[in-house]
């Protein structure tokens, strides 16, 4: 994953305080530098990487950390750092894989403030924003909304409706996106290329604050959501061209398992014909829970296939973090 670099926007990119409602200072020092080390052998490592570096918010007194959850998935060992300098080590305390939120209780005081969560609600395209990595104002910029919309991940990931924001940066993993009463709006995850209406646009995805509060005490008291698992397929697809088509797949995953293959045409679930990719992945949750078999129906090499796949919960083939 991309290093924090000696890197710094422009003066005229970066919000000034006689142009916001809040104190800006504060809204800097909520965000920390979050590094952490994964295992070699983690079900993650050859995807994400063993060492991964982004950005986490302060979002409770306490010093409780919100970050986007691949940051955290399997690791071994987090570090901390606020604007002042202060490291401290962090804990893995949860991983929501339906939003990708990650929480991180500090092992230690980190002295900073908390962050207001603010709601996604009234905000809308062409609004402003300001997205904060940590970094102080060097790395904090002037943005705007480009979107509110559906989105979904090769990964099995689906968000109802998640923001989209410009100018586009590499470095917003974990990052804190706010509005301008210094609110925080949602969580940087990652930087996106796609057609969208006939359009080639580029942007940051950032999973709105909205859907933390409905889950937070969940994670807090069992390191996820108490919803049952979804059935995850280990099937990494892509929409091309209006065919969802097999793009990868997990190693010994369910679709592996079953036979799947890279370059597979993915036409049905259950029967019923799949109009897009978050159509693929909805059909399959709405079968039942992680576990539940799922046929499928594909094209490979002008023949259909039917699969009967027997999937699994994700979290089952992570590494569990340890307290040491």
């Amino acid at each position: 994953m991309a290093e924090q670099g000696n890197w710094a926007f422009p003066k005229g990119m970066q919000p000034q305080q006689n142009e916001l409602r809040f104190d800006l200072d504060s809204a800097l020092d909520a965000v920390v530098l979050l590094r952490s080390e994964i295992p070699e052998d983690a079900f993650t490592a050859s995807i994400l990487g063993t060492e991964r570096v982004g950005n986490g918010i302060v979002i409770r007194d306490d010093g409780l950390i919100l970050t986007i959850g691949y940051l955290i998935t399997e690791a071994r060992s987090i570090w901390l750092t606020t604007n002042s300098g202060l490291a401290v080590a962090g804990y893995p305390l949860a991983y929501d894989q339906a939003t990708g939120f990650g929480l991180v209780q500090p092992l230690g005081k980190l002295g900073v403030p908390a962050m207001p969560r603010g709601n996604t609600a009234s905000c809308g395209a062409g609004d402003d924003v300001i997205a904060i990595g940590h970094g102080g104002p060097a790395h904090a910029l002037k943005s705007k909304i480009t979107d509110k919309r559906e989105f979904a991940g090769y990964w099995e990931y689906v968000l109802d409706e998640a923001l989209f924001i410009s100018p586009a940066h590499p470095q917003w993993g974990g990052a804190a996106v706010v509005d301008m009463d210094g609110r925080l709006l949602g969580i940087g995850s990652l930087l996106v290329e796609e057609l969208h209406e006939g359009k080639q646009a580029q942007g940051n995805m950032v999973v709105p604050i909205d859907a933390l509060e409905p889950i937070l005490d969940d994670m807090l008291k069992l390191g996820r959501s108490r919803f049952a698992p979804r059935p995850w397929m280990g099937m990494y697809a892509a929409q091309t061209g209006g065919q969802i088509v097999v793009g990868g797949l997990a190693k010994d995953g369910p679709a592996q398992r079953a036979g799947i293959r890279q370059g597979d045409m993915v036409l049905e679930v259950a029967g019923q014909r799949i109009a897009s990719l978050a159509d693929l992945f909805r059909k399959v949750w709405q079968l039942g829970a992680a576990g539940t078999e799922i046929p499928l129906t594909l094209a490979r090499e002008g023949s259909l296939l039917n699969v009967r796949l027997q999937s699994a919960d994700r979290n089952d083939f992570l590494k569990k973090p340890q307290l040491h």
